[in-house]
């Protein structure tokens, strides 16, 4: 009875995405409603699009899992995916809208008037969103292990096929319905879940000690502050050299737009952060022996059903089955829909035929590595991304909108040292199996590969003979002037 619940909210899920992708794509019809929704998504709208699709499966299913494991170190992560929004709202949400580009290499491109920047852009672009699909995938296999017994790889294909089919059917405008619906659904799926457990411990048996759900090991004064500096300034930065975050501000009307939709995301993503960290706070009290390496990224999925036995524990496990679902669907849409829309535009003709056939090559390419890897935790997976976008993307994202002096050279320069530097630090660690005086320093490299790479793209711009582009000064005052200038 429980599997075949599970199943069939999976079902549904799978249902709603179909049939709401297919109300946009009666609103799809040209070339920019496929690429940035013809650029009309209010800011209610498009926050709650961008909640569904930052929400991903290292939030839904492993944050509660690495609150469970790790005490407050696991706080850290919410805080720095919030924050890095803040990030994103002060320095470059309404640059970005201004800009007029499509995608991120569009916009460096136009700033730096560079086909070199741009394919060096694009191809850091395709990795960090192929490396970011992979974990979803990943989760959607272990949510049907656990709830059916079905073979991981089910999941995978049954998340990859929808998100294929409603992204090269659709484009952005009909993913931008479903996953302004399935951050909802997300909320609903661990809210209801959260209360009711929370209800049921506090009039049970249960002795809720504060050592128990914070031993002081596991608390500020055992956090190392090396790595906690590190793990915080990738979080940070690395929201915002994330391709389908961007992607999506390039769909508000105009700049202001972009700004209260930032704001608007920071409050619907920080009550979410709340709900899922409540979440492996009673699973401390409650479930103390999923505290283990693997299990955790199931507590979400366990719990409910051992608060409360019989079939309100398992509709409540249909309801997160189906929350999980919408999160894997979500992210990898948005991820699929911003590569798409490079691929589109760098390989093939920028057409509506070429996006759809680009949205397909997209989402075979990460099923495949699926596939063919294990799944680590998801938020350590997760974790890998924001530091390699935090190294590669972000700080020329940064300099490109804010310092006149950038030139083509140096943006090249400073992408290749940092995805380079953080690709090396994190194989090596991977190699030592973290033993070593240096480990903390490849474990976490984003306080050093950050500003190795800020300052190799500041040194050769300084020092390139040719400077930076005859309109920069021209450019940036369009990236900075209010619309109604």
């Amino acid at each position: 009875m429980n599997a075949l619940l599970d199943l069939v909210a999976v079902a549904l899920v799978a249902l709603a995405t179909v049939l709401i992708g297919v109300y946009g794509l009666r609103a799809s019809r040209t070339t920019s409603d496929f690429f940035v929704a013809s650029r009309t998504v209010r800011p209610v709208w498009n926050a709650s699009a961008i909640s569904g699709e930052y929400l991903s499966a290292g939030t839904f299913l492993g944050l509660s899992g690495l609150v469970l494991l790790g005490g407050a170190r696991g706080f850290w992560f919410p805080i720095g995916y919030a924050a890095g929004y803040l990030l994103v709202l002060v320095f470059v949400a309404a640059p970005l809208r201004r800009s007029g580009a499509y995608t991120i290499p569009d916009f460096i491109e136009a700033r730096l008037q560079s086909g070199a920047a741009r394919r060096v852009t694009s191809v850091l672009v395709l990795l960090i969103g192929w490396l970011y699909i992979v974990p979803q995938l990943h989760g959607a296999g272990i949510t049907l292990v656990v709830v059916a017994g079905l073979p991981p790889w089910i999941g995978a294909v049954l998340v990859a096929v929808l998100v294929g089919g409603a992204v090269a059917a659709g484009g952005m405008r009909a993913i931008t319905f479903v996953q302004a619906f399935q951050y909802w659904l997300k909320l609903t799926a661990l809210l209801v879940p959260v209360v009711l457990i929370s209800f049921a411990a506090a009039g049970g048996p249960h002795e809720i000690d504060p050592a128990t759900v914070f031993p002081p090991a596991a608390g500020p004064g055992g956090i190392d502050a090396y790595e906690t500096a590190s793990l915080l300034l990738a979080l940070l930065l690395g929201t915002m050299g994330l391709p389908h975050v961007l992607a999506r501000f390039y769909t508000s009307p105009d700049g202001v737009s972009a700004r209260r939709t930032t704001v608007l995301v920071v409050a619907m993503v920080s009550v979410f952060y709340a709900v899922s960290s409540a979440m492996g706070l009673l699973a401390r009290v409650l479930a103390p022996d999923l505290a283990q390496p693997g299990a955790a990224d199931t507590v979400a999925l366990v719990l409910p059903s051992r608060v409360f036995p019989g079939l309100a524990g398992e509709l409540l496990t249909a309801l997160v089955v189906a929350g999980a679902f919408a999160a894997f669907l979500a992210t990898s849409a948005g991820l699929v829909v911003s590569l798409a829309g490079v691929i589109s535009q760098d390989v093939f003709s920028g057409s509506v035929r070429s996006f759809r056939l680009s949205a397909v090559l997209c989402t075979v390419v990460p099923l495949a590595v699926a596939l063919l890897t294990a799944p680590a935790g998801l938020v350590s997976s997760v974790g890998v991304v924001f530091v390699f976008a935090a190294s590669s993307l972000s700080p020329m994202l940064l300099l490109g909108v804010w310092w006149r002096g950038l030139t083509a050279r140096g943006a090249v320069a400073g992408m290749v040292t940092g995805a380079v530097a953080c690709g090396l630090a994190l194989l090596v660690y991977a190699a030592v199996d973290g033993v070593g005086l240096a480990a903390p320093y490849l474990a976490q490299p984003a306080a050093w590969t950050i500003p190795l790479a800020t300052a190799v793209t500041v040194v050769v711009s300084l020092l390139d003979r040719h400077g930076p582009p005859t309109r920069t000064d021209r450019y940036l005052a369009r990236l900075h002037s209010p619309e109604r200038l």
